[in-house]
């Protein structure tokens, strides 16, 4: 359980950096670019790309290397291969679904923070048991919403919460009124439907609306 973490931006200051992450299912590596630069259009500069897709590092490695602004993120990470993949193409942070041991404390060991996944006490225990007080919750809605989270932070006030799953414009405000949420993730800011389109301008315009809508 050795609690090292020489990590290059801490977890805090990733939170920081919005109330709302975008979570980016990229299947081809040329919508990469187009997709980041409509978000960063929108001031929205933490982006998580999840490792769902084939071209998933691919993708973290063409934003890494050509927007240094961006602040890129690998998410899906569910092993210690995965994290070491992550860093290897440039992300700047990675996210988990869930968390195994191993995982966090090759989390301590790591470059970049690890930002790992919870949706109950005992996972959030283990979390701080390697020194971890940021975690993503998830999936949200499906884990009970605002409820959870508030009866699952009570014992723990000195942890941070990033909700992810089932989170959109009609509740994402819900969240973020909790004193223990930082930020939110969502997919609802770039669609399937969208990037087919390549409707670049409808990413903009949907996370200008989200960022007044919870301002």
């Amino acid at each position: 359980m050795t609690q090292i973490k020489n990590w290059q931006v801490s977890p805090k200051d990733i939170f920081a950096m919005g109330p709302i992450v975008p979570v980016l299912v990229i299947n081809k590596v040329e919508d990469a670019l187009p997709i980041a630069e409509a978000l960063l259009e929108a001031n929205v500069k933490v982006l998580e790309v999840t490792l769902r897709t084939p071209a998933a590092l691919d993708v973290i490695a063409e934003i890494a290397a050509k927007l240094p602004e961006a602040m890129i993120g690998s998410g899906t990470v569910t092993n210690r291969v995965q994290l070491q993949q992550s860093i290897d193409a440039g992300a700047k942070f990675a996210i988990s679904p869930g968390l195994t041991k191993d995982l966090l404390q090759a989390g301590n060991e790591s470059e970049i923070a690890l930002i790992p996944g919870i949706s109950s006490i005992s996972e959030l225990m283990d979390a701080i048991d390697y020194g971890y007080d940021h975690v993503k919750f998830f999936p949200a809605e499906a884990s009970g919403g605002t409820k959870a989270i508030q009866s699952i932070g009570g014992p723990f006030p000195d942890i941070r919460f990033c909700p992810t799953g089932g989170i959109n414009i009609n509740n994402v405000r819900n969240y973020l009124a909790l004193p223990n949420v930082a930020c939110c993730g969502g997919s609802w800011l770039v669609s399937d439907a969208i990037v087919e389109a390549k409707n670049w301008s409808e990413i903009t315009r949907l996370a200008k609306e989200a960022l007044a809508h919870v301002q």
